[in-house]
């Protein structure tokens, strides 16, 4: 058996093997046809539902699949990971069913949900540190860690035994196409973070139907994958929107951005608004709870990636691991992206009627103000107010930026990329 410390090259059969291994411990993920998505492409769109896994996401393919090939003595040692909740939760997982010590470094941003999942899946056999601000952050730990008691890492993309576990879940769906009678489909859409499971469902798809376009889709924040192949080689990111958690990445992987380049895969970024819109239509129209990595890829859909009208398409929905007290920050982020929601500062005259005025002569009927925030000073005869206006339509903003400029209050609007919204959002 190779050691884990030699990375080589990850072959399609690799990948069949994986799901071999994998098939003892999981189950299928449903495959569902969705008439929404389809509606939007104007095809056929199937949707695999890797956030039915018993951990609600695709990662614990990687991670069992490593764990279950390390020598004896690897698994005396014990394993470490580093992830933002869903990676972490599969090695978790796989350390319950193997009997393996593990300990998982997570950074501060990994919603509580998750790692009370964590914690339940690997109960006394893992233990958990959060620290840091990214996953970068909790990589550097988990491989300070590694060094110092000579447990075996276990990388959230970034190894070839990783790699093949991922891509069984494409592998899996087009088995399942092929059980229901149904065409393969044209286009394979999944999400990007590290690029294990692009990495593996290309090297799969490359032996296996080298005629699917497969498309990888990044957080507009986050987009490290398309900043190593115009680079040449994986760069760091100086910063990143670390919102879509389970996708943001500063770094593409050494072993999965020579895969994706050589097989020359499209690599497409998505606004992390857009992917709070579609998480909202998936909840609302579909019943799906996902999490942001989840609904990257169908966020994608029609407006990003543009499939031919009738082609069949493959949609992985990536995780459902989504920590309900987020669902504020997701509207939020929903209305800014579709020009519903503007933020303004309003010089208000310090006199009776002021505010009157303004309600009467600038907003529309269909208007809302959903934040106000002013302090009255006696020593000045202006006083400013913060006020956040959700629009009935966002073809509305113009007549409402008309009737600020006519009134007499000074009127600015906050542009979205003013530090100030770092306090709004």
């Amino acid at each position: 058996m190779a050691r884990i410390s030699e990375p080589r090259p990850v072959s399609a059969d690799d990948v069949d093997e994986a799901r071999q291994r994998l098939s003892s411990v999981l189950s299928p993920t449903p495959l569902q046809l969705s008439d929404r998505l389809g509606a939007r492409t104007g095809g056929a769109v199937w949707v695999k539902r890797e956030d039915l896994q018993p951990v609600r996401s695709y990662k614990v393919r990687g991670a069992y699949n490593l764990i279950a090939q390390l020598e004896p003595a690897a698994r005396e040692a014990g394993v470490v990971g580093a992830s933002a909740g869903n990676h972490a939760q599969g090695l978790a997982y796989a350390c319950g069913r193997l009997g393996v010590h593990g300990r998982v470094y997570l950074p501060r941003t990994t919603p509580r949900q998750k790692r009370d999942r964590i914690a339940v899946l690997g109960g006394d056999l893992v233990d958990i540190h959060v620290l840091g601000n990214t996953y970068d952050d909790a990589a550097a730990e988990a491989a300070a860690d590694v060094a110092r008691t000579g447990a075996t890492l276990v990388p959230a993309f970034d190894h070839p035994w990783t790699v093949a576990g991922q891509g069984t879940a494409v592998a899996e769906a087009f088995e399942q196409l092929e059980q229901l009678g149904q065409a393969l489909p044209d286009v394979v859409v999944i999400p990007v973070g590290g690029g294990g499971l692009l990495a593996g469902t290309a090297t799969w798809l490359s032996e296996r139907h080298p005629g699917v376009r497969l498309v990888g889709v990044e957080p507009a924040g986050a987009a490290s994958m398309a900043a190593a192949l115009q680079a040449g080689e994986p760069v760091t990111l100086p910063e990143i929107d670390g919102f879509v958690d389970g996708a943001a990445v500063r770094r593409a992987g050494d072993i999965t951005y020579p895969i994706i380049r050589d097989s020359k895969v499209e690599v497409i970024a998505v606004a992390e608004g857009r992917v709070c819109t579609e998480m909202l239509e998936l909840y609302q129209s579909d019943g799906i709870i996902a999490e942001p990595a989840g609904a990257l890829a169908a966020a994608a859909l029609g407006d990003v990636v543009r499939p031919q009208p009738g082609a069949g398409v493959l949609v992985l929905l990536s995780g459902g691991n989504n920590d309900v007290s987020r669902y504020a920050e997701v509207v939020e982020r929903a209305l800014i992206h579709e020009g519903r929601k503007h933020y303004f500062l309003v010089d208000f005259p310090q006199e009776p009627g002021a505010l009157r005025r303004f309600l009467d002569d600038v907003l529309g009927p269909d208007d809302d103000i959903t934040l106000f925030e002013y302090v009255k000073r006696s020593n000045r005869e202006t006083g400013p107010a913060l006020v956040g206006i959700e629009l009935g339509h966002p073809d509305d903003l113009p007549a409402l930026l008309l009737r600020m400029e006519a009134s007499p209050p000074n009127i600015e609007k906050i542009p979205a990329d003013s530090p100030l919204f770092r306090y709004l959002l």
